[in-house]
C-alpha cells in the first residue's frame, strides 16, 4: 500500500470516473470522416482536451463553434453504453463533499448527461470547458477546480488518464494519479504522473485518518 495524504481530490470526468470511450470513438469517427481525416487520427488528438482545440486545429479555417455544437449534439444523443468505471462510486461517496471536485474538458451540458448516465453524482462546483479560457494542457482547469473549494492546488492529487490532464495538473501544482484506463504508462509518466493505478477501485479513503484532512490507501502492484 502507498499512503495519499492531500487536501481534496480533484477528478477528471472521461476515462477516469465514466467509460466514455466507445462513444467518444464513435462521434470523433463519424466527424473524421466527414471531414476527410483519418478517425484513428483524430480520435487521438481529441483525448483528454476540449472539442473545441482539436476542431481548431484540424479545421484552422473552419466555422469553429458550429462544428463544436454539432460535435456536443452527437455526444449528449450517445450515452446508451457510457458507464461508472470501476471504484468511481464509493469513492465519490466515501469523500466528503467539499473535499472533491470534477474537472472536465466536457461542456457543462454533456458533463451532467454522462454522469447522470453513468449513475454518479454532480458536484456542486462542476468545472467544465465553459468555465476556463484555456483548456488542458494548460493549468487553469485544475487551478479554478482547487480555487472554488477553496483549497491550494499544492494540497490537491488529481487523477487522470490522458497525458494533456496530467500536464494540466502538474503544471498546476497538484500531485497527479495516473490511471490506466486509455493511456499507456509511458504516456503518462512522461507527462509527469506521481502514482499509476489501474482504476479507481485501486485507491480508498481511510476512515481513521482523516483528521487534517484526507488520507487513502493506494493498492500498487508488486
Amino acid at each position: 500500500m502507498t499512503v495519499l495524504r492531500c487536501g481534496a481530490m480533484l477528478f477528471d470526468m472521461d476515462g477516469v470516473l465514466v467509460d466514455s470511450t466507445p462513444a467518444v470513438a464513435r462521434v470523433w469517427t463519424v466527424w473524421a470522416q466527414k471531414h476527410g481525416f483519418d478517425p484513428d487520427d483524430v480520435v487521438h488528438k481529441a483525448h483528454g482536451r476540449p472539442s473545441i482545440a482539436t476542431i481548431r486545429e484540424l479545421l484552422p479555417n473552419g466555422k469553429h463553434e458550429a462544428e463544436n455544437r454539432e460535435v456536443e449534439r452527437l455526444e449528449i444523443e450517445d450515452i446508451t453504453d457510457v458507464v461508472a468505471l470501476p471504484g468511481a462510486l464509493d469513492l465519490l461517496r466515501a469523500i466528503p463533499e467539499m473535499r472533491w471536485n470534477i474537472v472536465t474538458s466536457a461542456s457543462r451540458r454533456l458533463a451532467e448527461v454522462r454522469l447522470r448516465a453513468a449513475g454518479l453524482p454532480v458536484p456542486k462546483h462542476l468545472v467544465t470547458a465553459t468555465d476556463v479560457e484555456r483548456g488542458k494542457p494548460f493549468p487553469d482547469p485544475y487551478l479554478k477546480g482547487a480555487e472554488v473549494l477553496g483549497i491550494s492546488p499544492t494540497e490537491c492529487v488529481v487523477a487522470e488518464d490522458a497525458a494533456s490532464g496530467v500536464r494540466s495538473g502538474k503544471s498546476a501544482g497538484a500531485r497527479v494519479l495516473g490511471l490506466r484506463t486509455t493511456s499507456t504508462d509511458r504516456e503518462l509518466l512522461t507527462a509527469g504522473a506521481d502514482w499509476m493505478a489501474d482504476n479507481l477501485s485501486a485507491l480508498s479513503l481511510d476512515p481513521l485518518e482523516q483528521k487534517a484532512g484526507l488520507t487513502f490507501l493506494l493498492k500498487t502492484k508488486k
